[in-house]
């Protein structure tokens, strides 16, 4: 990664390590200051008691947030087990108690809670409910209705168990909210619980230790290169620099790619290069290819 460069407004991505009591908006304001521009965003929020990475495009790499946005996911996370609060985080009234449970309740819970799952939302959260935040309307008194959604739990594991706490390992989707894991989990141990700690450690291939601290620290950009979609598990095609500039031009994808081998053009996203420069993202729908952004113009 290469330092942050004020003179220009540079395009690319920061891994950000975003510590506990600061917003992501916040975390995000910071980085329009260390960069010289409001354009910025972050492809996936952290609740603010949470810690851990946060990716953060800059400049024309915004375009790309929705390549970004459908990741898988891994986190630590405590679980203070006997209560639970309105928020189902530290930062919430308690609204209910309960018996702790054992280590062994806690571990036949987890064992439900693993492959597609339903989960209802946090009421109190950033999703729309008839035009508003579900958060804007719970913090009025109102109960927002929350729909259940599928998720999916790849990997679920107690770290450790010092009761009430339970330190917990999560690989799961887009998505999925580990505080309503928290809560449905104490549930199914025969108790209540809310999330009192949270780290996120990754985001697809994209790893907290590379991150650098935020707020007040010295940020890094990592150009739009081949690294970046390999983390994402998106397949690099290479084409010649004259294909490249009929990409930039809008010709038909069809005379580009027609010389592509087949086995690169499997799934449903690509990354064009020309050598090491990025050219444009391409989709795949109905068997035909289409763009989805051109970067290189």
């Amino acid at each position: 990664m290469k330092p942050i460069d004020k003179r220009t407004a540079p395009d690319g991505l920061i891994l950000m390590h975003k510590r506990p009591g600061v917003t992501s908006f916040d975390a995000l304001r910071d980085i329009k200051r260390q960069i010289g521009s409001g354009k910025a965003g972050h492809t996936g929020t952290l609740d603010k008691f949470a810690e851990g990475l946060l990716l953060v495009l800059t400049g024309r790499a915004l375009r790309l947030s929705r390549w970004f946005t459908h990741c898988d996911k891994r986190y630590e996370g405590t679980i203070h087990f006997g209560v639970e609060t309105d928020t189902i985080d530290p930062e919430g009234g308690v609204i209910a108690s309960a018996p702790l449970p054992s280590r062994r309740a806690v571990e036949q819970a987890l064992s439900l809670f693993r492959g597609n799952i339903e989960q209802e939302p946090p009421a109190y959260s950033a999703i729309h409910v008839d035009g508003e935040r579900a958060s804007t309307l719970a913090r009025r008194g109102e109960v927002p209705e929350m729909r259940g959604r599928q998720v999916t739990i790849y990997r679920l594991e107690l770290l450790a168990w010092e009761p009430p706490y339970a330190r917990i390992f999560v690989h799961c989707s887009s998505g999925t909210y580990i505080r309503s894991l928290a809560r449905d989990i104490a549930l199914a141990a025969g108790s209540r619980g809310y999330l009192t700690a949270l780290l996120r450690t990754q985001v697809a291939g994209f790893k907290l230790e590379d991150a650098t601290l935020g707020i007040g620290g010295n940020s890094s950009l990592l150009p739009i290169e081949k690294a970046v979609f390999n983390a994402l598990n998106i397949p690099c095609i290479d084409i010649p620099p004259e294909d490249a500039k009929k990409a930039v031009q809008g010709k038909p994808l069809a005379q580009i790619l027609m010389h592509t081998a087949p086995a690169s053009l499997s799934g449903e996203n690509a990354a064009l290069f020309s050598g090491n420069a990025f050219i444009a993202m391409v989709e795949q729908l109905n068997n035909q290819w289409n763009y989805g952004f051109v970067y290189g113009n």
